[in-house]
Protein backbone atom coordinates (compact mmCIF):
# COMPACT_ATOMS: atom_id res chain seq x y z
CA UNK A 1 0.00 0.00 0.00
CA UNK A 2 1.32 3.42 -0.92
CA UNK A 3 -0.29 6.56 0.43
CA UNK A 4 0.21 9.75 -1.52
CA UNK A 5 0.39 12.04 1.48
CA UNK A 6 1.15 11.98 5.17
CA UNK A 7 -2.25 13.47 5.88
CA UNK A 8 -4.04 10.59 4.17
CA UNK A 9 -1.85 8.02 5.91
CA UNK A 10 -2.44 9.36 9.40
CA UNK A 11 -6.15 9.85 8.73
CA UNK A 12 -6.44 6.18 7.77
CA UNK A 13 -4.37 4.97 10.71
CA UNK A 14 -6.35 6.87 13.31
CA UNK A 15 -9.78 6.65 11.76
CA UNK A 16 -10.17 3.35 9.91
CA UNK A 17 -13.75 4.31 9.22
CA UNK A 18 -15.78 5.72 6.35
CA UNK A 19 -17.01 9.30 6.49
CA UNK A 20 -19.25 10.13 3.53
CA UNK A 21 -19.69 13.60 2.10
CA UNK A 22 -22.43 15.72 3.63
CA UNK A 23 -24.38 18.33 1.73
CA UNK A 24 -23.62 21.95 2.44
CA UNK A 25 -27.30 22.37 3.24
CA UNK A 26 -27.09 19.93 6.17
CA UNK A 27 -27.53 21.77 9.44
CA UNK A 28 -25.86 19.03 11.49
CA UNK A 29 -22.07 19.32 11.36
CA UNK A 30 -19.83 16.28 11.17
CA UNK A 31 -18.26 15.70 14.58
CA UNK A 32 -16.88 12.16 14.72
CA UNK A 33 -15.84 10.77 18.10
CA UNK A 34 -12.32 9.48 17.44
CA UNK A 35 -9.95 7.38 19.51
CA UNK A 36 -6.57 5.74 19.23
CA UNK A 37 -6.38 1.97 18.49
CA UNK A 38 -9.81 1.85 16.77
CA UNK A 39 -9.04 -1.73 15.65
CA UNK A 40 -10.35 -2.80 19.08
CA UNK A 41 -13.85 -1.95 17.83
CA UNK A 42 -13.61 -3.85 14.52
CA UNK A 43 -15.80 -6.95 14.48
CA UNK A 44 -13.27 -9.75 15.12
CA UNK A 45 -15.20 -12.85 14.04
CA UNK A 46 -17.22 -13.92 11.03
CA UNK A 47 -20.29 -15.17 12.86
CA UNK A 48 -21.10 -11.78 14.42
CA UNK A 49 -19.85 -10.07 11.26
CA UNK A 50 -22.54 -11.86 9.25
CA UNK A 51 -25.21 -10.65 11.68
CA UNK A 52 -24.46 -6.94 11.36
CA UNK A 53 -21.97 -7.10 14.26
CA UNK A 54 -24.46 -8.52 16.76
CA UNK A 55 -22.76 -10.54 19.49
CA UNK A 56 -23.52 -9.35 23.02
CA UNK A 57 -26.53 -11.57 23.75
CA UNK A 58 -26.37 -14.28 21.08
CA UNK A 59 -25.67 -17.89 22.02
CA UNK A 60 -22.11 -18.45 23.32
CA UNK A 61 -19.30 -19.72 21.14
CA UNK A 62 -15.50 -19.61 21.09
CA UNK A 63 -15.55 -15.89 20.20
CA UNK A 64 -17.70 -14.95 23.19
CA UNK A 65 -14.69 -13.25 24.91
CA UNK A 66 -14.60 -10.67 22.11
CA UNK A 67 -18.24 -9.70 22.58
CA UNK A 68 -19.39 -10.67 26.06
CA UNK A 69 -17.03 -12.68 28.23
CA UNK A 70 -19.85 -13.57 30.63
CA UNK A 71 -21.31 -15.93 27.99
CA UNK A 72 -18.26 -18.22 28.07
CA UNK A 73 -19.30 -20.57 30.93
CA UNK A 74 -22.56 -21.27 29.07
CA UNK A 75 -20.70 -22.97 26.22
CA UNK A 76 -21.54 -26.67 25.97
CA UNK A 77 -17.99 -27.61 24.88
CA UNK A 78 -15.22 -27.60 27.45
CA UNK A 79 -12.33 -26.42 25.26
CA UNK A 80 -12.36 -24.50 21.95
CA UNK A 81 -10.00 -22.41 19.84
CA UNK A 82 -10.98 -20.01 17.05
CA UNK A 83 -9.08 -18.17 14.29
CA UNK A 84 -10.33 -15.32 12.09
CA UNK A 85 -8.80 -13.51 9.11
CA UNK A 86 -10.23 -10.24 7.79
CA UNK A 87 -8.81 -8.46 4.71
CA UNK A 88 -9.64 -4.84 5.56
CA UNK A 89 -10.87 -1.92 3.41
CA UNK A 90 -10.51 -3.78 0.11
CA UNK A 91 -12.77 -1.22 -1.60
CA UNK A 92 -10.00 1.37 -1.18
CA UNK A 93 -7.55 -0.88 -3.01
CA UNK A 94 -5.53 -1.69 0.11
CA UNK A 95 -4.14 -5.17 -0.45
CA UNK A 96 -1.84 -5.50 2.55
CA UNK A 97 -4.12 -4.44 5.40
CA UNK A 98 -5.73 -7.13 7.52
CA UNK A 99 -7.01 -7.98 10.97
CA UNK A 100 -6.18 -11.37 12.43
CA UNK A 101 -7.65 -12.68 15.67
CA UNK A 102 -7.39 -15.77 17.83
CA UNK A 103 -9.53 -16.75 20.80
CA UNK A 104 -9.82 -19.69 23.11
CA UNK A 105 -11.37 -20.77 26.36
CA UNK A 106 -11.17 -23.64 28.81
CA UNK A 107 -13.96 -24.48 31.25
CA UNK A 108 -12.58 -25.31 34.68
CA UNK A 109 -15.94 -26.87 35.56
CA UNK A 110 -19.60 -26.33 34.70
CA UNK A 111 -19.64 -22.89 36.31
CA UNK A 112 -16.38 -21.14 35.47
CA UNK A 113 -13.99 -20.65 32.56
CA UNK A 114 -10.66 -19.09 31.63
CA UNK A 115 -10.18 -17.40 28.27
CA UNK A 116 -7.59 -15.57 26.18
CA UNK A 117 -7.76 -13.57 22.97
CA UNK A 118 -5.31 -11.92 20.60
CA UNK A 119 -6.06 -9.28 17.96
CA UNK A 120 -3.38 -8.26 15.44
CA UNK A 121 -3.91 -5.37 13.02
CA UNK A 122 -1.46 -5.06 10.12
CA UNK A 123 -1.74 -1.68 8.38
CA UNK A 124 0.60 -2.55 5.54
CA UNK A 125 3.40 -0.28 4.31
CA UNK A 126 3.07 3.48 4.40
CA UNK A 127 5.19 6.09 2.68
CA UNK A 128 5.55 9.28 4.72
CA UNK A 129 5.70 12.39 2.53
CA UNK A 130 5.98 16.12 3.05
CA UNK A 131 3.49 18.71 1.80
CA UNK A 132 5.11 18.61 -1.65
CA UNK A 133 4.68 14.86 -1.95
CA UNK A 134 8.35 14.04 -1.44
CA UNK A 135 8.89 10.71 0.30
CA UNK A 136 11.15 11.03 3.33
CA UNK A 137 10.66 7.61 4.93
CA UNK A 138 8.57 4.45 5.01
CA UNK A 139 6.84 2.69 7.86
CA UNK A 140 5.03 -0.56 8.61
CA UNK A 141 2.40 0.24 11.29
CA UNK A 142 1.26 -2.63 13.49
CA UNK A 143 -1.13 -2.84 16.45
CA UNK A 144 -2.15 -5.70 18.70
CA UNK A 145 -4.09 -6.41 21.86
CA UNK A 146 -3.87 -9.44 24.13
CA UNK A 147 -6.19 -10.21 27.02
CA UNK A 148 -6.98 -12.90 29.54
CA UNK A 149 -10.31 -13.33 31.25
CA UNK A 150 -12.22 -15.15 33.92
CA UNK A 151 -15.96 -15.77 33.80
CA UNK A 152 -18.38 -17.48 36.13
CA UNK A 153 -22.03 -18.46 36.36
CA UNK A 154 -23.82 -16.94 39.33
CA UNK A 155 -26.81 -19.15 38.62
CA UNK A 156 -28.16 -21.30 35.81
CA UNK A 157 -29.21 -18.13 33.99
CA UNK A 158 -26.74 -15.39 35.00
CA UNK A 159 -23.05 -15.01 34.29
CA UNK A 160 -20.36 -12.39 34.93
CA UNK A 161 -16.96 -11.90 33.34
CA UNK A 162 -13.84 -9.81 33.85
CA UNK A 163 -10.83 -9.42 31.54
CA UNK A 164 -7.50 -7.60 31.56
CA UNK A 165 -5.99 -6.35 28.27
CA UNK A 166 -2.59 -5.10 27.12
CA UNK A 167 -2.53 -2.92 23.99
CA UNK A 168 0.49 -2.12 21.82
CA UNK A 169 0.36 0.35 18.94
CA UNK A 170 3.33 1.06 16.67
CA UNK A 171 2.21 3.56 14.04
CA UNK A 172 5.27 5.67 13.30
CA UNK A 173 7.95 4.70 15.82
CA UNK A 174 11.29 6.34 15.09
CA UNK A 175 9.83 8.90 12.69
CA UNK A 176 10.38 12.62 13.26
CA UNK A 177 7.52 14.73 11.93
CA UNK A 178 7.16 18.49 12.48
CA UNK A 179 9.85 18.31 15.15
CA UNK A 180 8.14 15.48 17.09
CA UNK A 181 9.81 12.09 17.40
CA UNK A 182 7.23 9.33 17.56
CA UNK A 183 7.41 6.10 19.52
CA UNK A 184 5.24 3.03 19.99
CA UNK A 185 2.36 3.48 22.41
CA UNK A 186 0.97 1.06 24.97
CA UNK A 187 -1.99 0.95 27.31
CA UNK A 188 -3.78 -1.39 29.70
CA UNK A 189 -7.53 -1.84 29.94
CA UNK A 190 -10.19 -4.06 31.41
CA UNK A 191 -13.64 -5.42 30.53
CA UNK A 192 -16.68 -6.08 32.71
CA UNK A 193 -19.56 -8.11 31.31
CA UNK A 194 -22.98 -9.49 32.24
CA UNK A 195 -25.09 -12.16 30.55
CA UNK A 196 -28.62 -13.40 31.19
CA UNK A 197 -29.81 -16.59 29.51
CA UNK A 198 -33.60 -16.75 29.71
CA UNK A 199 -34.05 -19.66 27.33
CA UNK A 200 -36.02 -22.69 28.47
CA UNK A 201 -34.88 -26.30 28.19
CA UNK A 202 -36.09 -26.48 24.59
CA UNK A 203 -33.93 -23.47 23.69
CA UNK A 204 -36.75 -20.94 23.27
CA UNK A 205 -36.62 -17.54 24.89
CA UNK A 206 -34.80 -14.26 25.38
CA UNK A 207 -31.24 -13.55 26.39
CA UNK A 208 -29.62 -10.24 27.26
CA UNK A 209 -26.19 -8.82 27.95
CA UNK A 210 -24.31 -5.69 28.99
CA UNK A 211 -20.63 -4.95 28.58
CA UNK A 212 -18.13 -2.28 29.57
CA UNK A 213 -15.03 -2.76 27.43
CA UNK A 214 -11.62 -1.13 27.05
CA UNK A 215 -11.84 0.72 30.34
CA UNK A 216 -8.24 1.81 30.64
CA UNK A 217 -5.45 4.32 30.33
CA UNK A 218 -4.82 6.81 27.55
CA UNK A 219 -2.15 6.03 24.99
CA UNK A 220 0.62 8.33 23.77
CA UNK A 221 2.99 8.30 20.80
CA UNK A 222 5.40 11.03 21.92
CA UNK A 223 7.07 12.07 25.17
CA UNK A 224 4.51 14.88 25.54
CA UNK A 225 2.13 13.71 28.26
CA UNK A 226 -0.48 16.30 27.22
CA UNK A 227 -0.87 14.67 23.79
CA UNK A 228 -2.13 11.29 24.90
CA UNK A 229 -5.29 9.94 23.24
CA UNK A 230 -8.30 8.08 24.57
CA UNK A 231 -8.73 4.41 23.75
CA UNK A 232 -12.21 3.15 22.67
CA UNK A 233 -13.92 2.55 26.01
CA UNK A 234 -17.41 1.35 25.17
CA UNK A 235 -20.81 0.57 26.64
CA UNK A 236 -22.68 -2.23 24.89
CA UNK A 237 -26.23 -3.50 25.44
CA UNK A 238 -27.71 -6.47 23.62
CA UNK A 239 -30.83 -8.63 23.43
CA UNK A 240 -31.62 -11.76 21.42
CA UNK A 241 -34.57 -14.09 20.99
CA UNK A 242 -34.36 -17.72 19.84
CA UNK A 243 -37.25 -19.73 18.44
CA UNK A 244 -36.83 -23.50 18.03
CA UNK A 245 -39.33 -24.80 15.48
CA UNK A 246 -38.37 -28.46 15.70
CA UNK A 247 -35.27 -30.59 16.20
CA UNK A 248 -33.88 -29.48 12.83
CA UNK A 249 -34.74 -25.78 12.58
CA UNK A 250 -34.22 -22.75 14.80
CA UNK A 251 -33.74 -19.02 14.33
CA UNK A 252 -32.26 -16.24 16.46
CA UNK A 253 -32.82 -12.51 16.04
CA UNK A 254 -30.80 -9.97 17.98
CA UNK A 255 -29.93 -6.31 18.42
CA UNK A 256 -26.91 -4.56 19.95
CA UNK A 257 -26.60 -0.89 20.86
CA UNK A 258 -23.16 0.60 21.50
CA UNK A 259 -21.78 3.95 22.62
CA UNK A 260 -18.18 5.03 23.02
CA UNK A 261 -17.41 6.27 26.53
CA UNK A 262 -15.11 8.90 25.07
CA UNK A 263 -15.45 12.71 25.10
CA UNK A 264 -16.98 14.35 22.05
CA UNK A 265 -14.47 16.67 20.35
CA UNK A 266 -15.22 20.40 20.77
CA UNK A 267 -16.36 22.55 17.88
CA UNK A 268 -13.70 23.77 15.46
CA UNK A 269 -12.05 26.90 16.81
CA UNK A 270 -12.97 26.23 20.43
CA UNK A 271 -9.44 26.42 21.86
CA UNK A 272 -10.62 26.33 25.49
CA UNK A 273 -12.75 23.29 24.74
CA UNK A 274 -9.79 21.56 23.11
CA UNK A 275 -7.67 22.14 26.23
CA UNK A 276 -10.43 20.71 28.43
CA UNK A 277 -10.78 17.76 26.06
CA UNK A 278 -7.06 16.98 26.28
CA UNK A 279 -6.90 17.41 30.05
CA UNK A 280 -9.98 15.35 30.89
CA UNK A 281 -9.18 12.30 33.00
CA UNK A 282 -10.08 8.82 31.83
CA UNK A 283 -12.59 8.03 34.57
CA UNK A 284 -14.40 11.36 34.33
CA UNK A 285 -14.58 10.96 30.55
CA UNK A 286 -16.60 7.75 30.91
CA UNK A 287 -19.36 9.61 32.73
CA UNK A 288 -19.15 12.95 30.94
CA UNK A 289 -19.38 11.22 27.54
CA UNK A 290 -23.17 11.06 28.06
CA UNK A 291 -23.55 14.84 28.19
CA UNK A 292 -20.60 16.65 26.62
CA UNK A 293 -21.63 16.85 22.96
CA UNK A 294 -21.63 20.46 21.70
CA UNK A 295 -25.00 19.85 20.05
CA UNK A 296 -26.67 18.74 23.27
CA UNK A 297 -28.94 15.74 23.82
CA UNK A 298 -29.74 15.32 20.14
CA UNK A 299 -26.08 14.93 19.27
CA UNK A 300 -25.55 12.53 22.17
CA UNK A 301 -28.27 10.26 20.80
CA UNK A 302 -26.58 10.27 17.39
CA UNK A 303 -23.47 8.78 18.98
CA UNK A 304 -25.17 5.41 19.50
CA UNK A 305 -24.64 2.73 16.86
CA UNK A 306 -27.23 0.03 16.26
CA UNK A 307 -26.69 -3.52 14.98
CA UNK A 308 -29.48 -5.91 14.07
CA UNK A 309 -29.16 -9.44 12.79
CA UNK A 310 -30.65 -12.90 12.38
CA UNK A 311 -29.22 -16.42 12.32
CA UNK A 312 -30.90 -19.60 11.05
CA UNK A 313 -29.56 -23.08 11.90
CA UNK A 314 -30.47 -26.37 10.25
CA UNK A 315 -29.67 -29.46 12.31
CA UNK A 316 -27.06 -27.40 14.19
CA UNK A 317 -24.76 -27.98 11.22
CA UNK A 318 -25.61 -25.35 8.60
CA UNK A 319 -26.26 -21.66 9.30
CA UNK A 320 -27.39 -18.66 7.28
CA UNK A 321 -27.04 -15.11 8.63
CA UNK A 322 -27.95 -11.54 7.72
CA UNK A 323 -27.75 -8.19 9.46
CA UNK A 324 -27.56 -4.41 9.27
CA UNK A 325 -25.23 -1.92 10.95
CA UNK A 326 -26.21 1.74 11.42
CA UNK A 327 -24.15 4.78 12.40
CA UNK A 328 -25.35 8.37 12.08
CA UNK A 329 -23.96 10.34 9.11
CA UNK A 330 -22.46 12.96 11.44
CA UNK A 331 -20.64 10.35 13.51
CA UNK A 332 -18.94 8.26 10.83
CA UNK A 333 -21.78 7.30 8.48
CA UNK A 334 -21.11 3.56 8.48
CA UNK A 335 -24.27 1.92 7.16
CA UNK A 336 -24.17 -1.52 5.59
CA UNK A 337 -25.91 -4.85 5.19
CA UNK A 338 -24.11 -8.09 5.95
CA UNK A 339 -24.53 -11.71 4.91
CA UNK A 340 -22.98 -14.82 6.39
CA UNK A 341 -22.96 -18.59 6.50
CA UNK A 342 -21.57 -21.30 8.73
CA UNK A 343 -20.97 -25.04 8.81
CA UNK A 344 -20.02 -27.48 11.56
CA UNK A 345 -18.46 -30.87 10.95
CA UNK A 346 -16.98 -32.95 13.76
CA UNK A 347 -13.98 -31.07 15.16
CA UNK A 348 -14.17 -28.15 12.74
CA UNK A 349 -16.45 -25.19 12.20
CA UNK A 350 -16.20 -22.63 9.40
CA UNK A 351 -17.90 -19.22 9.32
CA UNK A 352 -17.96 -16.68 6.52
CA UNK A 353 -19.31 -13.11 6.39
CA UNK A 354 -19.56 -10.42 3.74
CA UNK A 355 -20.39 -6.70 3.78
CA UNK A 356 -22.73 -5.95 0.89
CA UNK A 357 -21.56 -3.06 -1.37
CA UNK A 358 -23.43 0.19 -0.75
CA UNK A 359 -23.31 3.69 -2.18
CA UNK A 360 -21.78 4.77 -5.47
CA UNK A 361 -19.06 7.07 -6.71
CA UNK A 362 -17.47 9.20 -3.99
CA UNK A 363 -20.18 8.04 -1.57
CA UNK A 364 -19.37 4.35 -1.99
CA UNK A 365 -18.81 2.69 1.36
CA UNK A 366 -15.10 1.78 1.73
CA UNK A 367 -16.17 -1.19 3.85
CA UNK A 368 -17.99 -2.74 0.87
CA UNK A 369 -16.87 -6.26 -0.07
CA UNK A 370 -15.16 -6.77 3.29
CA UNK A 371 -14.79 -10.50 3.98
CA UNK A 372 -14.18 -12.43 7.17
CA UNK A 373 -13.24 -16.08 7.52
CA UNK A 374 -13.35 -17.89 10.87
CA UNK A 375 -12.25 -21.39 11.83
CA UNK A 376 -13.40 -23.04 15.05
CA UNK A 377 -11.72 -26.10 16.56
CA UNK A 378 -13.75 -28.04 19.13
CA UNK A 379 -11.04 -29.78 21.10
CA UNK A 380 -13.59 -31.77 23.10
CA UNK A 381 -13.97 -33.85 19.96
CA UNK A 382 -10.21 -34.41 19.75
CA UNK A 383 -9.91 -35.51 23.37
CA UNK A 384 -13.03 -37.63 23.12
CA UNK A 385 -14.80 -35.86 25.99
Amino acid sequence: MKQKSLKLALSFVIGCMAVSEVNAQDVQPINVVTTAVPFLRISPDARAGGMGEVGIATSPDVNAPFWNLAKTPFNTSKFQVGLTYTPWLKRLGLNDVFLGSMSGYYKLDDDQALSATLRYFNLGSIQFTDNLGNVFSEGRPREWGFDVGYSRKLSEKVGLGIALRYIHSNLAAGQTIDGNTYKAGSAVAGDLSFYYNGQNEAGNGFSAGATLTNLGSKIGYTSDATQKDFIPANLGLGVAYTKVFDEDNKITVGMDVNKLLVPTPPNVGDSAGLVNYRNKSVVSSWFSSFGDAPGGFGEEMREFTVSTGAEYWYQDQFALRAGYFYEDKTKGNRKYFTLGAGIRYNVFGLNFSYIVPSGSGVNQNPLSNTLRFSLVFDLDQVSGE
